[in-house]
């Protein structure tokens, strides 16, 4: 074969247009460059059929390498065969040439203490669109079915203070509730990556949560915790910020086992009534930072501040978020805040001055009874302040999650509140069956 490619030039290399002379040559190489030769030779058969461009003793080798390989060439030419004619279908159905589209529905069945049960829906469509390698424009179309569960009825009874459309903090239930029918841009943003290590986002529709305090084991929830209260943390994530979304820019900057992140997001900036005396107009805003230090794999701490107005209510917090993984089946994680509340608040039609705490503890175990599977226990309290109520909320949630294929994952979830809105009304429990569709 050697002989014969170099007697009639034939180029013999890979697609990406080297040729790996200095190495072995595995048998299926072979073959590929054989089936090459074949094809070539084919073609100069039938431009040159006038002459005889290719010698009779060589047609004779010819002939003896297709007797000898006749039926490895057979089976990769049925899988090129195979391989265009898929190829053929995607290109015909493509989405698009620079967008990847996601999806996620959940459908949750919930019941509980002081409520009939119900169902709680929420879809979420992502386009992820690139214009080149280190650039994302995220798009995200949202829609549900406003439900609410047992836990978001009972604080929504009382002033909704620390539900998890909470005015003052999101200590609630499930984080699915309250999505309304109508389908909504949810996100719109632009990531560019300017050089290693360094992101910058800027868009007119972000949620803090995507940018700050993430937690490997407490942060989505629609895989782990599917309390609003465990996944985030209330003071340094101001629900009334992150749910409507809002214009802003953010930056994350990694440095070896340090990542420096800072946000400013303005919930409001397109009202036109809007205070035009603060960055992007915004009354109701949120600015935070965030300084992450990770140990190998297994540790991780990040140290926050956030300052933030909602409802004319200034907010200054600090806090810690944790994680340790203790081997590749168990870890626990920690979040800590303290920070004060002070002016009036207009959704509440009153003056506040309040210095609250909050902090949740919890265990996360993976492979649980299946490979795959994962479990989860927390406990915490959204808002310990003695000048707000009479007693103190908290919080507490299992969960046990178990994938189905790919796409489909079941979870029961057992959730228990004690003094909702800080206020000494008993206990509210909850069982719910969370079904997650990925697409």
């Amino acid at each position: 074969l050697q002989s014969l490619v170099e007697r009639y030039g034939i180029i013999l290399g890979y697609p990406d247009q080297t040729f790996r002379g200095n190495r072995a040559m595995t048998r299926s190489e072979f073959i590929a460059a054989l089936n090459t030769f074949l094809t070539r030779t084919q073609e100069l058969l039938v431009q040159e059929r006038d002459r005889k461009v290719i010698r009779e003793e060589d047609l004779v080798t010819i002939q003896q390498l297709q007797s000898l390989y006749g039926a490895a060439l057979e089976d990769l030419r049925t899988r090129l065969d195979r391989l265009e004619a898929t190829t053929g279908e995607l290109e015909a159905n493509e989405f698009s040439t620079t967008t990847k589209l996601q999806g996620q529905a959940v459908i949750a069945f919930s019941a509980g203490s002081q409520a009939g049960s119900t169902v709680i829906a929420r879809t979420r469509l992502n386009f992820l669109t690139s214009f080149a390698p280190q650039d994302l424009l995220l798009t995200q179309l949202e829609t549900g079915n406003n439900g609410l569960d047992a836990i978001g009825l009972a604080h929504s009874r009382d002033r909704n203070l620390l539900g998890t459309l909470g005015v003052l903090a999101d200590g609630g239930g499930l984080e699915s509730v309250g999505y309304g029918p109508t389908v909504t841009l949810s996100k719109l943003y632009y990531t560019i990556r300017p050089q290693p290590g360094l992101a910058v986002t800027v868009g007119p529709r972000m949620a803090p949560r995507d940018f700050i305090d993430r937690n490997s084991f407490a942060n989505n929830s629609a895989v782990d915790f599917s309390s609003s209260f465990f996944v985030n943390n209330p003071l340094i994530v101001q629900n009334t910020i992150d749910r409507p979304g809002g214009a802003g820019a953010a930056i994350a900057w990694n440095t070896g086992p340090f990542t420096f992140r800072t946000l400013y997001i303005a919930a409001n900036a397109s009202d036109p009534n809007r205070d035009q005396g603060s960055f992007l107009g915004g009354t109701q805003y949120q600015g935070s930072a965030e300084l992450e230090y990770q140990l190998g794999r297994t540790v991780a701490v990040r140290l926050q501040y956030t300052v933030a107005s909602i409802n004319q209510t200034t907010v200054n917090a600090g806090g810690i978020n944790a994680e340790w993984a203790l081997n590749r089946k168990t870890a626990v994680f920690a979040r800590y805040g303290f920070g004060t509340y002070r002016g009036f608040n207009t959704a509440l039609a009153e003056r506040i001055d309040l210095s609250p705490n909050t902090w949740a503890i919890g265990l996360f175990l993976r492979d649980v009874a299946v490979p795959g599977a994962s479990a989860g226990l927390a406990v915490g309290q959204p808002f310990v302040e003695g000048r707000l109520g009479n007693a103190t909320q908290t919080n507490w949630e299992v969960f046990y999650n178990l994938p189905l294929n790919d796409q489909i994952t079941v979870t029961p979830v057992f959730s228990l509140v004690n003094n909702p809105n800080n206020r000494a009304t008993g206990t509210i429990w909850q069982g719910t069956l969370r079904t997650v569709l990925s697409f």
